[in-house]
């Protein structure tokens, strides 16, 4: 058995239980989470002002246009249904990369910047050059890599390198630097200031399903690029040495899970808007199900974030009507706590 084998639970002698009830549960946990899935998908399609059973959402599916039933699955709900799932799919993937090449719990992309990032970005896009919304994930792409890069060179001027604490309290700095920014250009553009103020609290309504296509590509070109990056991830959480030891490069490994976190998170952002937290809490709810494997923690990840958002999304349809609750303000309020348990915890670690 290999060092990379016992950090990250392969089978052993001495481990034979333990390894046999991770591997268990890293095949009980997502089909269960699959289940879950589905009903949250249905329940995304059905629930809001109007209730729409699950044969009329088949028969909107396969029936006429004309019908009502019709016009609110595809026009309304559905659109916005698959926005759910790509935003929740590409923020829980993105947290699992920067946490696993950060070696740091508190790494997500609301707090390393690259979500204010990204925002920041957009907004300047389409708010103060009238841009058209088809380049927005580009655009998001190169604001949050270049958020990413400040909140690191921030946080790499210590003589003791790279801290993890130095570097959330940079990408903190970041976002709130991005964010007061984005605000004053919300303030001094009021044409477009009740739109862009709407996408910026991370919704999924409204959205437009003819934007997704061309990002699928993207899409799963980020999701195997993660996937290949699982097992250098599980060598780089033994520590450098011991990852080049293996045959691993830790800053190359780094570059690209930093690449493709900015990309999904991009992604994300010009799909929904900037969700916060969700890519904290959906790894470290994976590593409870499931164990510290990065390639299950993936899998499991990809699997939360859209249960979670998708039911933020719902909640938010019917905590009080006529109006809508933002996902993005549910995910903030039950990330909040989140984090600082995690911090807590962090810190009585330390």
């Amino acid at each position: 058995m290999t060092a990379l084998d016992a950090a990250t639970g392969a089978p052993g002698v001495s481990r034979a239980r333990p390894d046999a009830s991770r591997r268990v549960r890293a095949v009980v946990v997502p089909v269960a989470l699959v289940a879950v899935l589905a009903v949250a998908v249905w329940c995304s399609v059905a629930i809001g002002s109007v209730f729409v059973p699950l044969g009329a959402v088949v028969d909107a599916v396969l029936g006429a246009r004309s019908s009502e039933a019709h016009l609110i699955v595809q026009d309304l709900r559905f659109p916005r249904t698959v926005s759910g799932l790509v935003a929740g799919v590409c923020l829980a993937v993105s947290g699992v990369l920067l946490q696993g090449s950060t070696r740091n719990p508190l790494a997500s992309p609301t707090l390393l910047g690259i979500t204010a990032g990204s925002g920041f970005a957009v907004v300047v896009f389409i708010a103060l050059l009238d841009m058209p919304s088809t380049w927005a994930v580009w655009v998001a792409f190169a604001g949050g890599g270049a958020a990413a890069g400040l909140a690191l060179a921030l946080a790499g001027t210590g003589r003791d390198g790279l801290s993890p604490l130095r570097l959330t309290l940079s990408g903190a700095l970041v976002s709130l630097l991005l964010s007061a920014w984005t605000q004053a250009i919300l303030a001094l553009n009021e044409a477009n200031a009740d739109e862009v103020r709407h996408w910026l609290a991370g919704s999924l309504a409204g959205r437009d399903s003819a934007a997704l296509p061309p990002l699928l590509p993207l899409l799963a070109v980020g999701l195997l690029a993660a996937a290949l990056l699982a097992r250098p991830l599980d060598a780089l959480s033994l520590g450098d040495e011991a990852a080049i030891g293996l045959g691993q490069r830790p800053g190359r490994v780094r570059v690209l899970a930093g690449i493709t976190a900015v990309a999904l998170a991009a992604i994300a952002v010009a799909v929904a808007g900037p969700i916060a937290f969700l890519g904290l809490i959906a790894p470290h709810l994976a590593r409870f199900l499931v164990g510290g494997r990065h390639i299950h923690v993936l899998v499991t990840s990809a699997l939360l974030g859209p249960v979670i958002l998708l039911v933020a999304d719902i909640v938010g349809r019917v905590v009080a009507p006529p109006s809508e609750v933002q996902a993005g303000v549910l995910t903030a309020m039950l990330g909040a706590p989140f984090l600082i348990r995690i911090a807590a915890r962090a810190r009585g670690m330390s």
